[in-house]
Protein backbone atom coordinates (compact mmCIF):
# COMPACT_ATOMS: atom_id res chain seq x y z
CA UNK A 1 0.00 0.00 0.00
CA UNK A 2 1.35 3.40 -0.71
CA UNK A 3 -0.36 6.18 1.37
CA UNK A 4 0.21 9.90 0.11
CA UNK A 5 -1.15 12.97 1.49
CA UNK A 6 -2.08 15.82 -0.49
CA UNK A 7 -2.00 19.61 0.38
CA UNK A 8 -3.37 23.14 -0.65
CA UNK A 9 -1.27 24.50 -2.96
CA UNK A 10 -0.37 27.03 -5.16
CA UNK A 11 -1.98 28.20 -8.23
CA UNK A 12 -1.57 25.07 -11.45
CA UNK A 13 0.07 25.63 -14.52
CA UNK A 14 1.40 23.68 -17.71
CA UNK A 15 0.76 22.00 -20.85
CA UNK A 16 0.39 18.32 -19.80
CA UNK A 17 0.06 15.62 -21.69
CA UNK A 18 -2.82 13.49 -20.22
CA UNK A 19 -2.63 9.23 -20.70
CA UNK A 20 -4.34 7.66 -23.94
CA UNK A 21 -7.79 6.68 -24.09
CA UNK A 22 -8.76 3.71 -22.04
CA UNK A 23 -11.63 2.18 -23.71
CA UNK A 24 -9.64 3.00 -26.68
CA UNK A 25 -6.62 1.12 -26.06
CA UNK A 26 -8.49 -1.90 -24.90
CA UNK A 27 -10.33 -2.12 -27.85
CA UNK A 28 -7.75 -1.21 -30.38
CA UNK A 29 -5.65 -4.18 -29.26
CA UNK A 30 -8.74 -6.49 -29.43
CA UNK A 31 -9.53 -5.54 -32.71
CA UNK A 32 -6.17 -5.71 -33.66
CA UNK A 33 -5.78 -8.83 -32.80
CA UNK A 34 -8.43 -10.35 -35.18
CA UNK A 35 -7.41 -8.36 -38.09
CA UNK A 36 -5.08 -10.20 -41.34
CA UNK A 37 -2.84 -7.09 -42.19
CA UNK A 38 -1.67 -5.88 -38.87
CA UNK A 39 -2.67 -2.48 -36.62
CA UNK A 40 0.01 0.32 -35.39
CA UNK A 41 -1.32 1.99 -32.52
CA UNK A 42 0.37 5.49 -31.35
CA UNK A 43 -0.61 6.83 -27.83
CA UNK A 44 -1.50 3.88 -26.37
CA UNK A 45 -2.24 3.84 -22.34
CA UNK A 46 0.37 1.89 -20.76
CA UNK A 47 -1.33 1.56 -17.63
CA UNK A 48 -2.02 -1.78 -15.52
CA UNK A 49 -5.40 -2.54 -16.92
CA UNK A 50 -4.35 -2.07 -20.66
CA UNK A 51 -1.16 -4.07 -20.36
CA UNK A 52 -2.99 -7.03 -19.12
CA UNK A 53 -5.31 -6.90 -22.35
CA UNK A 54 -1.98 -7.22 -24.23
CA UNK A 55 -0.65 -9.99 -22.09
CA UNK A 56 -4.50 -11.28 -23.24
CA UNK A 57 -3.91 -11.09 -26.50
CA UNK A 58 -0.58 -12.49 -26.96
CA UNK A 59 -1.59 -15.30 -25.32
CA UNK A 60 -4.48 -16.08 -27.74
CA UNK A 61 -2.01 -16.13 -30.31
CA UNK A 62 -1.90 -12.39 -31.60
CA UNK A 63 1.63 -10.66 -31.97
CA UNK A 64 1.61 -7.47 -29.56
CA UNK A 65 5.03 -5.50 -29.83
CA UNK A 66 6.13 -2.19 -28.26
CA UNK A 67 8.79 -0.55 -30.30
CA UNK A 68 11.37 2.26 -29.16
CA UNK A 69 9.56 5.26 -30.24
CA UNK A 70 5.96 4.31 -27.91
CA UNK A 71 4.48 2.64 -31.00
CA UNK A 72 2.34 -0.73 -30.15
CA UNK A 73 2.53 -3.28 -33.32
CA UNK A 74 -0.43 -6.29 -33.09
CA UNK A 75 -0.42 -8.65 -35.91
CA UNK A 76 -3.85 -10.48 -35.82
CA UNK A 77 -5.03 -13.71 -36.29
CA UNK A 78 -7.77 -12.21 -38.36
CA UNK A 79 -11.27 -13.52 -37.85
CA UNK A 80 -11.85 -16.34 -35.93
CA UNK A 81 -8.44 -16.72 -35.55
CA UNK A 82 -7.71 -17.14 -31.98
CA UNK A 83 -5.98 -19.46 -30.28
CA UNK A 84 -7.07 -21.64 -26.60
CA UNK A 85 -4.87 -19.65 -24.21
CA UNK A 86 -2.24 -21.65 -22.31
CA UNK A 87 -3.23 -20.79 -19.19
CA UNK A 88 -5.63 -18.08 -16.91
CA UNK A 89 -5.76 -15.15 -18.51
CA UNK A 90 -5.54 -12.57 -15.79
CA UNK A 91 -7.37 -9.14 -16.60
CA UNK A 92 -6.32 -7.44 -13.33
CA UNK A 93 -8.60 -4.70 -12.55
CA UNK A 94 -10.27 -3.89 -15.56
CA UNK A 95 -13.50 -4.45 -16.10
CA UNK A 96 -13.54 -3.15 -19.43
CA UNK A 97 -10.89 -5.12 -20.56
CA UNK A 98 -12.90 -8.72 -19.17
CA UNK A 99 -16.46 -8.09 -20.52
CA UNK A 100 -15.13 -7.09 -24.21
CA UNK A 101 -12.88 -10.09 -24.06
CA UNK A 102 -15.67 -12.40 -23.12
CA UNK A 103 -17.62 -11.23 -26.80
CA UNK A 104 -14.12 -11.73 -28.93
CA UNK A 105 -13.61 -15.25 -26.72
CA UNK A 106 -17.75 -16.29 -27.11
CA UNK A 107 -17.67 -16.92 -30.85
CA UNK A 108 -13.83 -18.31 -31.09
CA UNK A 109 -14.03 -22.68 -30.66
CA UNK A 110 -11.57 -22.31 -27.56
CA UNK A 111 -11.74 -22.89 -23.78
CA UNK A 112 -10.54 -20.59 -21.62
CA UNK A 113 -10.47 -19.71 -18.02
CA UNK A 114 -10.67 -15.76 -17.34
CA UNK A 115 -9.63 -14.13 -13.49
CA UNK A 116 -9.22 -10.71 -12.15
CA UNK A 117 -7.85 -8.79 -8.52
CA UNK A 118 -10.18 -8.87 -5.84
CA UNK A 119 -12.13 -5.54 -6.85
CA UNK A 120 -12.44 -7.39 -10.65
CA UNK A 121 -13.67 -10.22 -9.06
CA UNK A 122 -16.43 -8.50 -7.35
CA UNK A 123 -17.92 -7.02 -10.41
CA UNK A 124 -21.49 -8.80 -12.30
CA UNK A 125 -20.43 -10.35 -15.27
CA UNK A 126 -23.86 -11.82 -15.90
CA UNK A 127 -25.42 -8.81 -17.98
CA UNK A 128 -22.65 -9.14 -20.87
CA UNK A 129 -23.01 -13.24 -20.84
CA UNK A 130 -27.21 -13.29 -21.54
CA UNK A 131 -26.42 -12.38 -24.70
CA UNK A 132 -23.53 -14.26 -25.44
CA UNK A 133 -25.13 -17.51 -24.38
CA UNK A 134 -27.95 -16.67 -27.09
CA UNK A 135 -25.17 -16.60 -29.54
CA UNK A 136 -23.45 -20.25 -28.36
CA UNK A 137 -21.15 -19.90 -25.97
CA UNK A 138 -20.87 -21.21 -22.58
CA UNK A 139 -19.90 -20.05 -19.49
CA UNK A 140 -18.95 -22.17 -15.99
CA UNK A 141 -17.85 -20.02 -12.68
CA UNK A 142 -19.75 -18.24 -9.92
CA UNK A 143 -23.43 -18.54 -9.45
CA UNK A 144 -23.85 -14.80 -9.95
CA UNK A 145 -21.71 -14.43 -13.28
CA UNK A 146 -18.39 -13.20 -11.23
CA UNK A 147 -14.67 -14.35 -11.88
CA UNK A 148 -12.84 -16.36 -12.25
CA UNK A 149 -15.19 -17.91 -15.01
CA UNK A 150 -14.54 -20.57 -17.76
CA UNK A 151 -15.88 -19.47 -21.68
CA UNK A 152 -16.10 -22.28 -24.04
CA UNK A 153 -16.88 -20.27 -27.39
CA UNK A 154 -19.37 -21.24 -30.21
CA UNK A 155 -18.28 -23.97 -32.61
CA UNK A 156 -21.04 -22.72 -34.84
CA UNK A 157 -21.93 -18.85 -33.49
CA UNK A 158 -25.26 -17.59 -34.13
CA UNK A 159 -25.72 -13.84 -35.08
CA UNK A 160 -28.39 -12.42 -32.90
CA UNK A 161 -30.71 -9.00 -32.58
CA UNK A 162 -30.19 -7.91 -28.98
CA UNK A 163 -31.86 -5.28 -27.40
CA UNK A 164 -29.81 -3.68 -24.49
CA UNK A 165 -32.48 -4.04 -21.03
CA UNK A 166 -30.29 -1.34 -19.83
CA UNK A 167 -27.53 0.94 -21.66
CA UNK A 168 -24.43 -0.21 -21.62
CA UNK A 169 -21.78 0.58 -24.08
CA UNK A 170 -19.43 -2.42 -22.53
CA UNK A 171 -22.56 -4.95 -23.26
CA UNK A 172 -23.38 -3.41 -26.88
CA UNK A 173 -19.44 -3.66 -27.60
CA UNK A 174 -19.16 -7.20 -26.39
CA UNK A 175 -21.92 -8.52 -28.47
CA UNK A 176 -20.37 -6.58 -31.85
CA UNK A 177 -17.30 -8.28 -30.93
CA UNK A 178 -18.97 -11.98 -30.75
CA UNK A 179 -20.26 -10.61 -33.50
CA UNK A 180 -17.16 -10.43 -35.74
CA UNK A 181 -17.34 -14.20 -36.23
CA UNK A 182 -20.54 -15.13 -35.97
CA UNK A 183 -22.70 -15.12 -40.05
CA UNK A 184 -24.89 -12.72 -41.16
CA UNK A 185 -25.46 -9.94 -39.49
CA UNK A 186 -25.79 -9.36 -36.11
CA UNK A 187 -27.55 -6.42 -34.72
CA UNK A 188 -27.57 -4.61 -31.27
CA UNK A 189 -30.50 -1.73 -30.43
CA UNK A 190 -29.89 0.32 -27.44
CA UNK A 191 -32.55 2.25 -25.62
CA UNK A 192 -30.09 5.51 -24.97
CA UNK A 193 -26.71 6.25 -27.24
CA UNK A 194 -23.80 5.21 -25.41
CA UNK A 195 -19.93 5.78 -26.15
CA UNK A 196 -19.65 4.51 -29.82
CA UNK A 197 -15.88 3.59 -29.56
CA UNK A 198 -16.38 -0.02 -30.93
CA UNK A 199 -18.17 1.56 -34.15
CA UNK A 200 -16.04 3.85 -34.93
CA UNK A 201 -12.67 1.74 -34.87
CA UNK A 202 -14.69 -1.03 -36.78
CA UNK A 203 -15.43 1.19 -39.47
CA UNK A 204 -11.89 2.67 -39.25
CA UNK A 205 -10.65 -1.02 -39.64
CA UNK A 206 -13.06 -1.63 -43.02
CA UNK A 207 -15.67 -3.82 -41.44
CA UNK A 208 -19.12 -3.61 -42.51
CA UNK A 209 -21.19 -1.78 -40.10
CA UNK A 210 -24.34 0.10 -40.12
CA UNK A 211 -25.61 2.58 -37.50
CA UNK A 212 -29.37 4.48 -37.68
CA UNK A 213 -31.26 6.14 -35.70
CA UNK A 214 -34.89 5.00 -34.58
CA UNK A 215 -36.93 7.37 -32.53
CA UNK A 216 -34.31 8.08 -30.06
CA UNK A 217 -33.11 4.66 -29.80
CA UNK A 218 -29.65 3.71 -32.12
CA UNK A 219 -29.51 0.09 -34.28
CA UNK A 220 -26.19 -1.17 -35.05
CA UNK A 221 -25.55 -3.56 -37.69
CA UNK A 222 -22.77 -5.89 -37.98
CA UNK A 223 -21.81 -8.05 -40.91
CA UNK A 224 -20.00 -10.70 -39.58
CA UNK A 225 -17.30 -13.28 -40.77
CA UNK A 226 -15.36 -10.18 -43.17
CA UNK A 227 -11.75 -9.72 -42.97
CA UNK A 228 -10.23 -6.54 -41.43
CA UNK A 229 -7.39 -5.56 -42.90
CA UNK A 230 -6.10 -3.40 -40.17
CA UNK A 231 -4.21 0.15 -40.42
CA UNK A 232 -3.02 2.89 -38.02
CA UNK A 233 -4.77 3.76 -34.76
CA UNK A 234 -4.19 6.89 -33.07
CA UNK A 235 -5.16 7.23 -29.17
CA UNK A 236 -6.38 10.48 -28.32
CA UNK A 237 -5.73 11.57 -24.65
CA UNK A 238 -8.44 10.40 -21.97
CA UNK A 239 -10.98 12.75 -21.46
CA UNK A 240 -11.77 10.60 -18.37
CA UNK A 241 -8.16 11.43 -16.69
CA UNK A 242 -8.06 14.50 -18.33
CA UNK A 243 -11.03 15.61 -16.02
CA UNK A 244 -8.71 15.27 -12.67
CA UNK A 245 -6.48 18.06 -13.79
CA UNK A 246 -8.51 19.78 -15.31
CA UNK A 247 -11.36 20.07 -12.15
CA UNK A 248 -8.06 20.74 -10.24
CA UNK A 249 -7.05 23.52 -11.93
CA UNK A 250 -10.79 25.63 -11.72
CA UNK A 251 -10.70 24.51 -8.04
CA UNK A 252 -7.50 26.01 -7.24
CA UNK A 253 -7.15 29.96 -7.37
CA UNK A 254 -5.14 31.23 -10.10
CA UNK A 255 -4.69 28.38 -12.03
CA UNK A 256 -4.35 27.67 -16.05
CA UNK A 257 -3.71 24.68 -17.87
CA UNK A 258 -3.76 23.91 -21.57
CA UNK A 259 -4.88 20.34 -22.54
CA UNK A 260 -3.62 19.16 -25.71
CA UNK A 261 -5.08 15.92 -28.02
CA UNK A 262 -7.89 15.26 -25.38
CA UNK A 263 -10.48 12.61 -27.08
CA UNK A 264 -13.65 14.98 -27.56
CA UNK A 265 -16.23 12.29 -28.53
CA UNK A 266 -20.06 13.44 -28.48
CA UNK A 267 -20.76 10.52 -26.56
CA UNK A 268 -17.82 11.34 -23.99
CA UNK A 269 -18.32 14.74 -23.39
CA UNK A 270 -20.66 15.41 -20.53
CA UNK A 271 -18.30 16.36 -18.31
CA UNK A 272 -17.31 19.51 -20.20
CA UNK A 273 -21.05 20.30 -21.03
CA UNK A 274 -21.67 19.88 -17.25
CA UNK A 275 -18.46 21.92 -15.80
CA UNK A 276 -19.19 24.89 -18.02
CA UNK A 277 -23.01 24.82 -16.88
CA UNK A 278 -21.35 25.34 -13.21
CA UNK A 279 -19.41 28.60 -14.25
CA UNK A 280 -16.33 26.43 -15.47
CA UNK A 281 -13.63 28.97 -17.67
CA UNK A 282 -13.34 25.76 -20.42
CA UNK A 283 -12.60 26.97 -24.00
CA UNK A 284 -12.14 24.07 -26.54
CA UNK A 285 -10.09 24.64 -29.54
CA UNK A 286 -8.92 22.90 -32.39
CA UNK A 287 -11.10 20.07 -32.84
CA UNK A 288 -10.34 17.65 -36.11
CA UNK A 289 -10.62 13.98 -37.20
CA UNK A 290 -8.43 11.37 -36.05
CA UNK A 291 -8.98 7.88 -37.17
CA UNK A 292 -12.79 8.14 -36.89
CA UNK A 293 -12.48 9.87 -33.52
CA UNK A 294 -12.83 13.94 -32.88
CA UNK A 295 -9.93 15.21 -30.81
CA UNK A 296 -9.74 18.59 -29.32
CA UNK A 297 -7.25 21.32 -27.08
CA UNK A 298 -8.71 22.51 -23.72
CA UNK A 299 -7.61 25.47 -21.91
CA UNK A 300 -9.03 25.65 -18.67
CA UNK A 301 -8.61 28.88 -15.64
CA UNK A 302 -9.72 28.86 -12.05
CA UNK A 303 -13.05 29.46 -11.83
CA UNK A 304 -16.05 30.29 -9.28
CA UNK A 305 -18.65 27.21 -9.46
CA UNK A 306 -22.15 27.33 -9.14
CA UNK A 307 -24.48 24.47 -8.14
CA UNK A 308 -26.20 22.17 -10.88
CA UNK A 309 -29.02 19.73 -10.98
CA UNK A 310 -27.70 16.75 -13.16
CA UNK A 311 -30.59 14.15 -14.92
CA UNK A 312 -30.02 10.72 -15.26
CA UNK A 313 -30.02 11.40 -19.28
CA UNK A 314 -26.59 12.24 -19.27
CA UNK A 315 -25.19 9.73 -17.14
CA UNK A 316 -23.86 7.66 -20.31
CA UNK A 317 -22.21 10.53 -21.18
CA UNK A 318 -19.68 10.71 -18.15
CA UNK A 319 -20.14 8.04 -16.22
CA UNK A 320 -16.31 7.53 -15.01
CA UNK A 321 -16.09 11.67 -14.31
CA UNK A 322 -18.56 11.50 -11.27
CA UNK A 323 -16.51 10.98 -8.44
CA UNK A 324 -14.46 14.52 -9.99
CA UNK A 325 -17.64 16.21 -10.93
CA UNK A 326 -19.03 15.59 -7.03
CA UNK A 327 -15.39 16.99 -6.10
CA UNK A 328 -16.03 19.99 -8.20
CA UNK A 329 -19.73 20.53 -6.54
CA UNK A 330 -18.24 20.54 -3.17
CA UNK A 331 -15.80 23.71 -3.78
CA UNK A 332 -19.49 25.15 -5.69
CA UNK A 333 -21.97 27.88 -4.13
CA UNK A 334 -25.30 25.81 -3.45
CA UNK A 335 -26.98 22.20 -3.68
CA UNK A 336 -26.33 19.96 -6.39
CA UNK A 337 -28.18 17.19 -7.27
CA UNK A 338 -26.45 14.57 -9.44
CA UNK A 339 -29.34 11.79 -10.99
CA UNK A 340 -29.31 8.17 -12.53
CA UNK A 341 -26.22 7.22 -10.48
CA UNK A 342 -26.51 3.32 -9.95
CA UNK A 343 -24.43 2.01 -11.92
CA UNK A 344 -21.41 3.69 -9.86
CA UNK A 345 -22.41 1.16 -7.67
CA UNK A 346 -20.77 -1.92 -9.64
CA UNK A 347 -17.70 0.12 -10.30
CA UNK A 348 -14.59 -0.55 -8.75
CA UNK A 349 -16.07 0.40 -5.76
CA UNK A 350 -19.41 1.82 -5.05
CA UNK A 351 -18.11 4.69 -6.00
CA UNK A 352 -21.60 6.61 -4.81
CA UNK A 353 -21.40 5.08 -1.55
CA UNK A 354 -17.54 5.96 -1.27
CA UNK A 355 -17.68 9.67 -2.81
CA UNK A 356 -20.63 10.45 -0.05
CA UNK A 357 -18.79 9.08 2.75
CA UNK A 358 -15.21 10.97 1.54
CA UNK A 359 -17.02 13.89 0.95
CA UNK A 360 -18.83 13.81 4.58
CA UNK A 361 -15.14 13.23 6.14
CA UNK A 362 -13.84 16.23 4.09
CA UNK A 363 -16.32 18.23 5.75
CA UNK A 364 -18.96 18.79 3.10
CA UNK A 365 -22.53 18.09 3.50
CA UNK A 366 -23.55 15.54 1.59
CA UNK A 367 -26.59 12.65 1.11
CA UNK A 368 -26.65 9.72 -0.83
CA UNK A 369 -30.72 9.27 -1.92
CA UNK A 370 -31.47 6.21 -4.02
CA UNK A 371 -29.38 6.35 -6.97
CA UNK A 372 -29.23 10.19 -6.53
CA UNK A 373 -25.72 12.26 -4.85
CA UNK A 374 -26.67 15.40 -3.27
CA UNK A 375 -23.76 17.75 -2.56
CA UNK A 376 -24.09 20.82 -0.52
CA UNK A 377 -21.07 22.84 -2.08
CA UNK A 378 -19.00 24.73 0.53
CA UNK A 379 -18.74 28.24 -1.76
CA UNK A 380 -14.98 28.22 -1.63
CA UNK A 381 -12.89 26.21 0.48
CA UNK A 382 -13.92 23.18 1.69
CA UNK A 383 -12.53 22.22 4.96
CA UNK A 384 -10.55 18.62 4.14
CA UNK A 385 -7.98 17.18 6.78
CA UNK A 386 -9.05 13.57 7.03
CA UNK A 387 -8.30 10.29 5.79
CA UNK A 388 -9.74 8.18 2.71
CA UNK A 389 -10.04 4.27 2.09
CA UNK A 390 -10.12 4.44 -1.51
CA UNK A 391 -10.93 0.63 -1.98
CA UNK A 392 -8.40 -0.36 -4.44
CA UNK A 393 -10.83 2.49 -6.41
CA UNK A 394 -8.03 4.44 -8.82
CA UNK A 395 -10.81 7.15 -9.63
CA UNK A 396 -12.27 7.50 -5.84
CA UNK A 397 -8.20 7.99 -4.82
CA UNK A 398 -7.15 10.75 -7.83
CA UNK A 399 -10.53 12.84 -6.59
CA UNK A 400 -9.59 13.48 -3.08
CA UNK A 401 -6.05 14.33 -4.09
CA UNK A 402 -7.42 16.50 -5.91
CA UNK A 403 -10.05 17.95 -3.15
CA UNK A 404 -6.54 17.98 -1.18
CA UNK A 405 -4.99 20.69 -3.39
CA UNK A 406 -7.31 22.98 -2.90
CA UNK A 407 -8.81 22.00 0.69
CA UNK A 408 -8.48 24.13 3.97
CA UNK A 409 -6.69 21.17 5.55
CA UNK A 410 -4.43 17.87 4.02
CA UNK A 411 -6.40 14.97 2.78
CA UNK A 412 -4.67 11.60 2.82
CA UNK A 413 -5.56 8.41 0.95
CA UNK A 414 -4.45 5.13 1.79
CA UNK A 415 -3.46 3.09 -1.16
CA UNK A 416 -2.81 5.18 -4.21
CA UNK A 417 -1.30 1.77 -6.49
CA UNK A 418 -4.92 1.59 -8.16
CA UNK A 419 -3.47 5.02 -10.25
CA UNK A 420 -1.26 3.13 -12.13
CA UNK A 421 -4.04 0.97 -14.24
CA UNK A 422 -5.72 4.07 -15.54
CA UNK A 423 -3.23 7.04 -14.94
CA UNK A 424 0.24 5.92 -15.20
CA UNK A 425 2.62 8.85 -13.68
CA UNK A 426 -0.42 10.90 -12.34
CA UNK A 427 1.09 12.56 -9.19
CA UNK A 428 4.34 12.99 -11.26
CA UNK A 429 2.42 15.40 -13.80
CA UNK A 430 0.14 16.82 -11.04
CA UNK A 431 3.24 17.88 -8.82
CA UNK A 432 5.17 19.11 -12.25
CA UNK A 433 1.72 21.41 -12.54
CA UNK A 434 2.34 22.77 -8.93
CA UNK A 435 0.71 20.17 -7.07
CA UNK A 436 1.70 19.38 -3.15
CA UNK A 437 1.59 15.52 -3.27
CA UNK A 438 3.68 13.39 -1.60
CA UNK A 439 3.90 10.12 0.60
CA UNK A 440 2.27 10.75 3.61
Amino acid sequence: MLALVSRHAGPLAGDPQVPGDKSISHRALMLGAVTVGGVSISGLLEGEDVLATAAAMRALGASVERHGDGRWQVFGRGIGGLVAPPSVLDMGNSGTGARLLLGLLATHPLTATMSGDKSLSERPMERVMAPLREMGARFVGADDGRLPVTVTGAVDPLPIEYELPVASAQVKSAVLLAGLNAPGRTSVIEPEPTRDHTERMLRHLGADIEVTDEGGRRRIVLAGQLEMSGGDIIVPGDISSAAFPLVAAVVTPGSRLALRGVGFNPLRVGVIETLNEMGAAIEVTGRHDEGGELVADLEISASALRSIEVAAERTQSMIDEYPILAVAAAFAEGTSRFHGLGELRVKESDRLAAMAKGLAAAGVGVKESGDSLIVHGCGGLVPGGTDIAVELDHRIAMAFLVLGLAAEAPVVIDDASAIDSSFPGFVALMNGLGAAIEKA
